[in-house]
Parts: structure tokens; C-alpha cells; sequence
């Protein structure tokens, strides 16, 4: 398994996308989703949604038809 990234989001936006991905089959994770909770900007820092690098062209077509 070698993972990809699929692209970078809001920290919602990473979480909604993470919870379709599954719901489609795709195993998906987030990362850097607390990155700077300390200082209160870890809703300005785009969380990277990470697929397998083999389910990574299904993932864009998600995306891209959710628009």
C-alpha cells in the first residue's frame, strides 16, 4: 500500500470528503487535522486527504462530481 494524496482541504470540508470516500469503498485518511490546535489556528491550515495510491483516480472522480 502506498498512499497518495488526493489534495488539501478546509478541515471540514477534509472531514465530509473522508466519510464519502469510505462510504464509497475507499479508505481514506486525513492528515495535519490538529496542526496547530495549540495556538488556534488549525482551521487555517489545510488538512491533506490521504487514498492508496491505487484507488487514487476513483477518489478524483468523486471529487470532482461532488464539484
Amino acid at each position: 500500500m502506498s498512499l497518495a494524496e488526493l489534495g488539501r482541504f478546509s478541515r471540514n470540508e477534509a472531514m465530509i470528503l473522508v466519510g464519502a470516500l469510505e462510504a464509497q469503498g475507499i479508505p481514506a485518511i486525513a492528515f495535519d487535522e490538529g496542526a496547530s490546535i495549540a495556538d488556534g489556528s488549525q482551521f487555517l491550515i489545510p488538512v491533506r486527504v490521504m487514498v492508496d495510491a491505487d484507488d487514487l483516480a476513483d477518489a478524483r472522480a468523486i471529487v470532482a462530481a461532488a464539484g
